[in-house]
This record gives C-alpha cells, structure tokens and sequence, in this order.
C-alpha cells in the first residue's frame, strides 16, 4: 500500500485507524482487475454498505430538520440530494479525484472525471468512515459535504420542470438548443442554450446533454431570482 492520504484525511476532517478502508473506497475494479487481485478488494462492496448508510443518514436529517413537509416532499427532497449530479460535485470538492485507483484504460476514457464514478467513490469513502468508526462519525461527514445549500441543490435537480412550469403558466415556452459539443470522445462537453421566445435566457455546460439542459434552466432560473 504506501500511499499517502494525510491530505485527503486533513481536508475532509477524519483520520483512518485502518488505512485498508480508504484504500479499497478508493480502488476501481478495473484498477483491481488490471492488477488481477481478489475482486472484493475493489470499492464496489463499499459504496453498497455507504449508498444505505447515505439513505438513512439523510431520512433522519431532513424527517428532524423539515417537520412541516410531508413524506411526498422529503422523498422528493432526499432523491435530489442523493443523485448522481449533487453526489459528484461533493465528491470534486473534497478532491477525491485525486485519488481514485484506475486502470491505465479507464483513465485513458476520462474516468477520473466520470460523474457516476465520483458519485460511487463518494458513497464508498462514507462506507469506509462508517467500517471505521461508525454511524456517528458518518453522519458528521454527511451533514459537513452533502447537508449544506439543501434549497440550492434541490432547485437544481428539479430545475427543467420547475421552469417549465414557470413558462406555461407566464404563457411562453422553453426550448433547449445544443450549440457546441467540444473535447476528445472519451471526455466530451456538451454547451446549451435555454431559449424563451428566440432569446437565449440560459447557457449550461455539461458531461452530457442533459446535464447541459439542467444546468441552462438552473442559471435561467437563478438569472429570474436576481432580476427581482
């Protein structure tokens, strides 16, 4: 093993007893497979046993801190919390692609980036915290990387149907427009254009089209919210 993760312990705020936990959340299978070791080594089992922890982590975080909404509305609430988009941006900020343990192939085709690898890496690094030292300890990391801005994530997960919706009712429609797919194959940005009546309201840029499309209407709608 060897590898140094005192920066990546310092920045998210806990230190491993069993550094074998970290390792493994990190460690893709095709990093293992390349390596031809035992399989379980890889996070996958790890990000099963954080991907539960996550659900029940965030279930009691909003059923205590949102006592007025009904079980309809923190279903919805927690499902934006938890999808991919959100999950990866907190894994970006507590630099986990740095990390990550890729075959040469996987790096090659931009894994490093992936949204759906960082989003599985996130739940395997909380799966490791809760192995290592429990369910008090992961809910910490939950409630310091995911339980914050809870209103700006969720505006941005329903971001199309709510300006969709916002536009029927002012009578106008929107349309997205792809304008500009650039970089190599393996690692593509797709460019956006929200549109209202000809005008383009909102630009998004994203790993793939609608990803791109959520991000013009959350910036469309943010642009809205300003303008009053």
């Amino acid at each position: 093993m060897g590898r140094d993760y005192s920066k990546f312990e310092e920045k998210i705020g806990y230190t491993f007893s069993n550094k074998k936990l970290l390792e493994q959340a990190f460690s893709h299978s095709s990093y293992i497979n390349e390596r031809k070791v035992n399989h379980e080594d890889s996070y996958e089992r790890m990000e099963f046993l954080g991907d539960a922890v996550l659900e029940l982590v965030v279930s009691q975080y909003l059923f205590d801190h949102y006592k007025e909404k009904t079980e309809g509305e923190l279903t919805k609430l927690r499902a934006s919390l938890v999808c991919e988009a959100t999950l990866s941006q907190c894994a970006r900020t507590m630099g986990i692609s740095d990390y990550l343990l890729l075959s040469k192939g996987e790096e090659l085709t931009g894994g490093r980036q992936r949204d759906s690898i960082l989003c599985d890496v996130f739940e395997a690094v909380l799966g490791a915290i809760y192995l290592d030292s429990g369910l008090s300890a992961a809910r910490n990391h939950v409630e310091q990387f995911l339980m914050t801005d809870i209103e700006e994530k969720q505006l941005f997960y329903d971001a199309k149907t709510i300006l969709q919706e916002k536009m029927q009712k002012d009578g106008n429609k929107v349309t997205y427009e792809l304008v500009e797919e650039r970089g190599p194959q393996h690692s593509k940005e797709f460019v956006v254009h929200a549109v209202i009546d000809g005008i383009v309201v909102g630009k998004g840029i994203g790993k793939t089209k609608k990803a791109a499309e959520q991000m013009a209407a959350y910036k469309t709608l943010i642009a809205s919210k300003d303008e009053k």
